[in-house]
């Protein structure tokens, strides 16, 4: 008993010194069967870490724009202290460069900042992960510049689904303003959203570029549909905010949120719970969730459906089913270990990469400009002349994009989207294991209010495509709400799904049997196998 008092622990583990004690079963003489298991444990982990060290890590793209423009005005700088344009202090993003850089917490800690409110975690992207690809080794084209068209594009649309957060879904087919935003898009020859014919749709609108998601209703039915939690089924009627309860809107108010202070407007809540039924209530929704909680509500949604889960081994066996593997437990444990390494390598690509700035800044370059105050170089064919900054200086007094939360963007960086990351990585783990071309039981929409569902009689909508749509839908509300661009959801999707790629090879040694690899489609389109 003495020498178990003196444990010596690493890592919260005991040192393998202190199992000396610990007996192992007799086997053959001199191996036992369980140093065995040991050996072949240890090859596998072996075997997963090499094929992943063999990878090697690719030369990253990395944005332009901070060494393009002076004064690091196409930057992320949120949280900085800023003169009364909303334009850095040069000295303290030199400093926060060199913090980055150097991946400390001392430098971190030393940062001159603007007010109380802190960066999210920008040493995070300096960690690592034990299974799947290093964070380092996932690849994102660089985002566009603020001085592209694309960049402009990418812009113009976030102010118009601001402007139109509070049309119901099922009002979009002759509403002036769904029209407006439909014809400026259509004339960007480099707006990168979907289209059908070279023109934007009721269709293709505010939506990604994923296979199915631009089939049925604009919301995912993994967003309306009952979840069964245990015994319990439960509804998925929201709080949401009242109609125009937006905020940053004065220059004022704008600039104290940029120098890290707290906001000073609160959310108007609306009383009535209800089902999503506009882009309000997507983009609160997506407010306050859990990292992986939509992908979470979609996995336990299928885990109820007979016969979605594909077929595996013990789908043919006749004296056993799936729990541990291949079953309930197995779905939910990969949806929630594939959202965090996710998030690590968003955090790669934002902070040590990209540095991109979030809506809300790109804004106010746009909005000291118009007013004559400033001259930044942002594009100005399309972004300057845009029927969509003109509908908003006329609604609010300024061409700053009207948030949907009181505190703007989260304090890190644009691209990619975190939220969208999670997404696409939880998502290709549901679409690795469930029958993608499955049709969705009895699919619903909600009705113009929110208050109820009623059932889809439109074309079939299948699981892959609602999965899709899921993570498209998670990424965009986030545009919805002012705070990314339809580049940060798709980049993040795309990132997010390398991470659950590399995450599911190393899971397919593990099981206690050889099987047929997994096989689903990607986000874009292309068919992939993990064996």
């Amino acid at each position: 008993m003495k020498n178990a008092s003196r444990r010596v622990f690493l890592g919260g583990l005991p040192a393998l010194g202190s199992l000396a004690h610990v007996k192992v079963a007799s086997g053959a003489p001199g191996r036992s069967a369980d140093s065995e298991r040991i050996d072949q444990a240890y090859r596998i982990r072996m075997q997963s870490a090499s094929r992943n060290r063999d990878k090697g890590y690719p030369i990253p793209e990395q944005s332009p724009d901070e060494r393009r423009h002076d004064g690091y005005v196409a930057c992320f700088t949120k949280g900085l202290p800023h003169n009364e344009r909303g334009e850095v202090d040069v000295a303290a993003y030199d400093r926060y460069l060199d913090a980055i850089a150097s991946g400390t917490l001392e430098a971190f800690n030393a940062l001159p900042m603007g007010g109380t409110v802190k960066l999210v975690d920008p040493l995070a992207s300096y960690g690592f992960t034990l299974e799947g690809s290093d964070p380092w080794q996932c690849t994102l084209p660089a985002p566009p510049g603020i001085a592209s068209q694309e960049g402009a594009a990418e812009l113009i649309e976030v102010y118009w689904q601001a402007l139109t957060r509070d049309i119901p879904f099922r009002e979009w087919d002759n509403h002036p303003l769904i029209q407006r935003a439909m014809r400026e898009l259509s004339s960007i020859p480099q707006f990168a959203g979907p289209k059908e014919n070279g023109r934007v749709t009721l269709k293709t609108l505010f939506r990604g570029t994923t296979p199915g998601e631009l089939v049925g209703p604009y919301v995912s039915q993994f967003f309306w549909k009952d979840i069964i939690y245990g015994v319990t089924p439960i509804a998925q009627k929201y709080r949401t905010t009242e109609p125009g309860s937006d905020h940053m809107i004065s220059v004022a108010d704008w600039l104290a949120v940029q120098n890290g202070r707290p906001p000073v407007t609160a959310a108007r809540f609306d009383s009535t719970l209800r089902y999503i039924r506009n882009s309000r209530d997507l983009c609160i929704w997506d407010w306050r969730d859990f990292s992986y909680q939509g992908p979470l509500n979609a996995a336990l949604i299928l885990l109820g459906i007979p016969g979605a889960l594909k077929s595996n081994q013990y789908s043919t066996s006749p004296s056993m089913g799936g729990f541990v593997i291949f079953g309930g437990p197995f779905v939910l444990d990969l949806v929630a270990r594939v959202s965090n390494a996710a998030l690590r390598a968003a955090w790669r690509q934002k902070w040590t990469l990209h540095r991109k700035l979030r809506p809300e800044e790109y804004a106010g370059l746009v909005h000291f400009q118009r007013e004559g105050q400033a001259k930044y170089p942002i594009e100005s064919d399309f972004l300057l002349k845009s029927d969509a900054i003109a509908e908003s200086k006329l609604r609010h007094g300024t061409y700053l994009i009207p948030q949907a939360y009181p505190e703007g963007s989260p304090l890190h960086t644009s691209y990619p989207s975190g939220h969208a990351s999670i997404a696409g990585a939880a998502v290709t783990v549901l679409k690795a294991l469930f029958r993608e071309d499955m049709p969705i039981p009895n699919p619903v929409q909600a009705t113009t209010d929110g208050l109820a569902l009623e059932p889809w009689t439109g074309e079939p909508l299948t699981i892959g495509g609602e999965l899709n749509k899921l993570a498209s839908n998670m990424g965009i509300a986030r545009n919805i709400a002012g705070i990314h661009y339809l580049s940060d959801a798709m980049g993040g999707l795309a990132l997010g799904e390398q991470v659950a790629i590399s995450i599911l090879a190393d899971t397919l040694p593990t099981l206690p049997f050889a099987t047929d690899g997994l096989r689903f489609t990607s986000f874009s389109g292309r068919e992939v196998f993990i064996g």
